[in-house]
């Protein structure tokens, strides 16, 4: 039930109902918004503006006669009241009975109260995080991993038939990189003087595969050559790289649906297939024995090479392959979830679409900025060689997986994010995963407590007691759940879940400080129970589309 869309309904029909007076069939888009101020009322808005300038007509007196048209509208009952305020504003305060119907519709629905079905199961891909698999997750990683699985249940919670990928870059000269680097560390394990490559990957983790290998392996490859070794190498250091990859990702609860591999592209002939039917729309050249994408026709700031001029293909060239097969997988929508550092790529990679005559407004492609460790106030340097963690296994184990989720989701992903891991790891109001979690603990210990005393909650329970301006306040801030999940999913914006928890969390705990829910006369206590269970519902379900627990005991 979206409070939002039932007023904007009753107002479309009176808009309508007026219009056929007056003898126009004029459309406007109808739209509410909640005031700044609450004495302007729950809702305004200023239709009576848009449409003044097209019937010829004052604001103001349009909006008197369409607060007439709503109210003859409105049978039953859902507006208190309408007033025309400003140039033409018209305000809306929502009957207390509305608000109870909310509450009514939370217990009703239970865990798909906020649900809707209005995207009809359009089909979404979501590909997001797609690290290499040279090394292990980054704080970076996580906060996309964190943007796109909240995403992911967002929109399916909003009726879209959502599926999620990771995109293995497999194949190229930062496999081989990594490839001779683990075989120069399985040489020095086996006693070896072997150096890295000048461009190779010298991180702690590779030293402790190349034990773990040799363990296995023994000095069956001390005597090999490079060439001989390589490809042994390559195929170990990725495939053990990218298993813990996923590990670490379904400890974070995020758990992708097809791992898609850069190299079956290779062998599927679509990297060749996709620079084909460039050449045949004649959106390529060669100049120096490479074959350039003329991207700078379509928007790109100069023209890319997809075929270098020994022959090899560029990871350009594997990228569009892999989106021009995105496509023909028939998906109505699909959404790329990139860190801040590939703002660049973008436009790169939707010329190569227009270059292929492929709908480009079918790809959405999100930009989540970098990410700034502070511990006690300081920033935590992010080297690995300084001993400072920097993956993200290491901010799991310190402020756990609930804490992490939550941090990596309090700021808009447009906007850089400082993770307090001090304050993540607090147990105390200061901290808002903590300060929410205590409602869903504090509220099933309230339920706990009448069983206790055998007041269970009556099925339906009467809720005319609700009518205090607190209860109201409370129904009100319950009311905004679909609203603000429907907007998180039409926006992109996760964030905005975790921002609207702490407002609910910080209403209920005012509210149990200056009410009983147990221990008034019958109706009250029955209830302020509904209204308790609206809350624990709205918490519990908020809770699991951004991928958090809610534990019953704290």
């Amino acid at each position: 039930m979206d409070v939002r869309k039932i007023t904007e309904s009753l107002l479309l029909s009176g808009i309508k109902r007026k219009l056929a007076e007056w003898g126009t069939d004029l459309e406007i888009p109808v739209s509410v918004e909640i005031p700044r101020q609450e004495e302007h009322g729950d809702f305004s808005t200023n239709a009576a503006m848009q449409l003044a300038r097209r019937v010829g007509k004052k604001p103001r007196e349009v909006a008197g006669e369409l607060v007439e048209a709503i109210r003859q509208e409105d049978e039953d009952g859902w507006i208190a009241s309408l007033s025309v305020a400003g140039p033409g504003f018209i305000n809306i305060v929502l009957s207390d009975d509305a608000w109870r119907e909310v509450v009514a519709t939370a217990l009703r629905k239970g865990n798909r109260f906020g649900a809707s079905d209005q995207a009809k199961g359009e089909n979404v891909l979501l590909e997001f995080v797609s690290a290499n698999p040279t090394g292990p997750l980054h704080v970076g990683h996580g906060r996309g991993a964190a943007v796109g699985d909240a995403l992911a249940r967002i929109l399916s919670f909003e009726g879209y038939e959502v599926a999620t990928e990771y995109y293995v870059n497999d194949v190229g000269n930062q496999m081989d990189n990594l490839g001779r680097s683990l075989f120069a560390r399985y040489l020095q394990e086996c006693g070896r003087d072997a150096q890295l490559p000048e461009d190779g990957y010298r991180g702690e983790y590779l030293a402790a595969l190349a034990r773990e290998f040799r363990e296995e392996a023994g000095d069956r490859y001390m005597t090999a050559s490079v060439d001989e070794a390589l490809p042994v190498f390559r195929k170990v250091a990725c495939d053990r790289i990218l298993e813990g990859i996923r590990k670490d990702l379904e400890e974070f609860r995020v758990v992708f649906g097809n791992w898609f591999r850069e190299e079956k592209l290779h062998r599927d002939g679509d990297v060749k297939d996709s620079i084909e039917a460039l050449r045949g729309r004649e959106m390529l050249y060669e100049s120096d024995g490479a074959i350039f994408f003329k991207s700078e026709a379509h928007g790109d700031e100069k023209d890319r090479v997809l075929v270098r001029s020994d022959g090899r293909t560029t990871y350009f060239a594997s990228d569009v392959a892999y989106h021009r097969h995105k496509f023909r997988r028939g998906y109505a929508r699909m959404i790329d979830i990139w860190g801040a550092d590939h703002h660049g790529y973008a436009p790169r990679l939707l010329a190569a679409l227009r270059g292929l005559g492929e709908e480009e407004s079918r790809l959405e492609v999100l930009l989540v900025q970098f990410v700034t460790l502070i511990r006690d106030g300081k920033a935590v340097q992010m080297s690995t060689r300084s001993g400072e963690f920097t993956t993200l296994r290491e901010v799991l184990e310190e402020v756990g997986t609930d804490a992490a989720r939550f941090f990596y989701l309090l700021r808009s992903h447009h906007t850089h994010l400082d993770f307090d891991l001090t304050l993540a790891k607090t147990r105390s109001a200061e901290n808002p995963v903590y300060y929410i979690q205590y409602v869903h603990a504090r509220i099933c210990s309230i339920f706990r407590e009448a069983a206790a005393r055998e007041t269970p909650l009556s099925d339906p329970p009467p809720l005319s007691s609700l009518s205090l301006p607190d209860e109201l306040a409370l129904m009100k801030k319950v009311a905004r759940f679909p609203d603000v999940v429907s907007e998180a999913a039409r926006l992109r914006e996760p964030h905005r879940i975790p921002f609207y928890l702490i407002e609910l969390a910080r209403e209920f705990h005012a509210f149990y400080q200056n009410h009983r829910f147990l221990g008034e006369t019958p109706e009250r206590t029955q209830g302020r129970l509904a209204l308790a269970r609206a809350v624990m519902i709205v918490v519990r379900t908020g809770f699991s589309l951004i991928g958090v627990t809610a534990p019953e005991r704290m």
